[in-house]
């Protein structure tokens, strides 16, 4: 995968301490959308997949986890949803 391209990943976290979640949580924003309370949804390149899990590494212990996991297109397609909508699809945009 080259380091320039985006795709759309799921990021969800489970962290104990409060004040250690609260960081982590406004760290993510910087990244992508929340969709729930410990899950947003992110469009990355392999950088900023390295540089969240760099960043994170201060907020996770042996107790917690952070996962980030790949959402192909067609799993986004079968994706459904009540309550809030969900985030935007990946854009596109063209340099003419």
């Amino acid at each position: 995968m080259s380091t320039s391209v985006r795709s759309r990943y799921l990021i969800a976290y489970d962290i104990t301490d409060d004040a250690k979640r609260t960081k982590l949580s406004k760290m993510l924003q910087d990244y992508g959308d929340r969709v729930q309370k410990s899950v947003f949804e992110a469009d990355l390149t392999s950088q900023d997949i390295q540089a969240v899990m760099r960043k994170a590494a201060v907020y996770v212990g042996k107790e917690d986890s952070l996962r980030i996991y790949p959402m192909c297109a067609n799993c986004r397609k079968g994706v459904h949803s009540l309550g809030q909508p969900l985030s935007s699809p990946t854009a596109t945009f063209c340099i003419v």
